[in-house]
Order: structure tokens, then sequence, then C-alpha cells
């Protein structure tokens, strides 16, 4: 039997900064929880799919909008103040992969809560920066154009939320905040339009959606992550995260979750999971070597596959603030027989520059 890490009631209930401490345990309530928690520092909703146009073309995207809270809480300017002034701020990533066409395409937005131009709501799930836009929850609603790239999204989901960790803490670290509170919606049945290099794509397919939020989450000597979600064709899916120390190794706090064909999660420990990098890629905009291709076994659940990513170069280089990481679309095959048996995204994060948090 796996030991799940365990949450405490005696833990500080706030960070040195003031925000909340997601090390406590959690209720998640829905679709309450799909919106915006101001009392935590950092808080992301990330979606992730694999898109077909009617003719038969591949495409990935991703679209992630972030929130940081300077301090705490999300108080309105007091009276006499000036509208420039703003508690938040929303980097926003949107990324297309062209998955027949070899290519990958990406832009980024970036406001301040000030004059409105990026906001959240606490009371539902509506998230916007400038004109992009996530909103609604049956279904979800993902709207971004940019000057390449865009896509205008509606999402319904097959499978109820799958929280992650214990108690509703999912641990990071063995600090007294290093934990998040972390669900996915693993399985997203998506069409509507993508704009990909001039051209209006009607397309459909299926998405991933994470929604995390916490505060000061790693410890001094986590550099980055390596992070994997995977959809099988026997519509179970996997989510993994390995946490990377300075010194290379992983730290035990590294794990994921298992989800059924029904929705039932199961955890998965560190010594779980089995994940072997198979390749390296050079990236030739940040001269950072990531790990490239990964058999990945789970012995409990009997699955061995290999993961291959569509693209070599799916790499966001250079964002605001100095932020590089590799995120992209990728191939899962049978580890023996090499057929393919479903579809993932992969986040590598830290290999360019340790994270900022």
């Amino acid at each position: 039997m796996v030991e799940l890490p365990r949450t405490s009631n005696r833990l500080p209930k706030l960070t040195p900064l003031g925000f909340l401490n997601a090390r406590t345990p959690w209720r998640f309530a829905f679709p309450r929880d799909h919106a915006a928690h101001f009392g935590f520092q950092s808080e992301w909703w990330y979606y992730t799919g694999h898109l077909k146009t009617r003719d038969g073309r591949r495409f990935g995207y991703e679209l992630t909008f972030f929130r940081f809270g300077l301090r705490p809480g999300d108080p309105p300017p007091a009276a006499g103040q000036s509208r420039w002034r703003g508690n938040q701020v929303y980097p926003v990533h949107l990324a297309v992969t062209d998955e027949s066409g070899q290519r990958f395409v990406y832009e980024e937005r970036f406001a301040r809560e000030a004059l409105g131009m990026g906001r959240a709501s606490d009371k539902r799930l509506d998230v916007a920066v400038e004109t992009w836009r996530l909103h609604g929850t049956a279904p979800f609603r993902l709207t971004a154009q940019g000057d390449r790239i865009g896509v205008d999204l509606t999402q319904e989901a097959e499978k109820k939320p799958a929280v992650h960790g214990r108690d509703g803490a999912s641990v990071k670290g063995s600090c007294a905040t290093c934990a998040s509170h972390y669900y996915s919606m693993t399985r997203l049945r998506t069409r509507g339009v993508l704009t990909y290099e001039g051209e209006r794509l009607r397309v459909d397919g299926i998405s991933w959606m994470d929604h995390e939020f916490g505060s000061d989450e790693l410890q001094n000597d986590q550099v980055g992550w390596d992070w994997f979600s995977v959809q099988l064709d026997d519509r179970r899916e996997i989510m993994l995260y390995r946490l990377r120390r300075k010194d290379g190794s992983l730290t035990p706090e590294s794990s994921g979750s298992l989800v059924d064909a029904r929705g039932g999660v199961r955890y998965l420990g560190r010594d779980d999971v089995v994940v072997e990098a198979t390749g390296t890629w050079k990236s030739p905009h940040t001269d950072a070597v990531y790990p490239s291709g990964w058999r990945v076994r789970v012995p409990s659940a009997r699955l061995d596959v290999v993961i291959v990513p569509a693209v070599e170069d799916q790499e966001l280089a250079d964002l605001a603030g100095g932020v590089s990481y590799w995120e992209g679309t990728v191939d899962v095959r049978d580890a023996t027989r090499g057929n393919a048996v479903g579809v993932g995204y992969v986040e590598l994060t830290g290999y360019a520059r340790a994270v900022p948090f």
C-alpha cells in the first residue's frame, strides 16, 4: 500500500509574506474552485490539447493563464488612489504545434490588473488579459487571438475533476509551505476554430486542463520539474511530475496520479513510476539541453510506454521575466509492440535557468 504525503493542521496557515499556505488541507468544491483564489500567491489555469482538421492535419495547442499576487488578497483601489494601481499580474502563454508541418509558434501577453487590462473573478471561472479570455464551465470557453495563431474553443468534460495529493494538498517538498492545491480535468471533448498563420481551421479533438494554486511552493534546492500528461486510448489518464534538485536528483515528493476509465484517481508515489530519458535535444535559442523522448513504466498498472515529441523544437524561449521552458505535444506508443496507444503533453522547466518560484 502506498503511503501518501500527509498534511497537518499544525502547519502555519500563512506564509511569511501573508499568503495562504497550500500545505494545509483543502476541500474542493466545484464549480466554485474553478475560479480565482486571491489569498494564494500564484495560480494558473492550463489547457493543452490535440486537434485535427477535417482533412486530417494534426495540431497541438497550449493556452495558460497565470496569476501572481503582489500582496495577499485582491482589495479594490481605495478612494483617491490611481486606477493604475494593481495587486495582481497576469501573464498568458499561447502556443500551437503544427505536427503535420513540423513547426511550432508561440505568443504571449502580459498585463497588470490596472485599468482592467488583466482580471479574474473569485466567484466564477472568468480570467482575461485584454481580449484573451477563459470563462464558463459547462462548457469551458477559450478565446485568444494573437498575431500568427489563435484559438476559439469550447470544451465539455467527460470526467469529473481529478484531485491530486492527499487532503486536497499536493506536496512539493519538505518545507512548511511546499505544496499546492491541484486538480485536473483529464478528458475534455473539444471543438472550435484554430487560427494558424492566416488560416482559420475548423478543428475537434481532446484537451486536458490543470488548475493549481499555492504560495512559496518549491524548496530552495529545487530548480525545475518534468511534468507529463498522458491520455490513453483505453480512456485512462496519467499525470506525473518529477521535481529536480540542483544536483539532478529527484525529490521524494515527486509523484503523480492514475485516472481510471470511470474517473477514479489513484496516487502514484515516486517509486511507483520509472521514467527513463531516451535522448536529448539542444535548443538553438537558449543552448539549454532538454531530455527528448522517454520510456515510462507503471508496473502496478501494467503500463509500459514510449513517449516521443511530435516536434523536437517546442521551446518557449525568452518570455517575459527571462523565462524559457519546453512545452510540447507528444505521441505515446506501446514499448513492446510500437503501436500508438495515446497522446500527451510534456513540460520541462529549469533547463535554461532555474524557475523563479
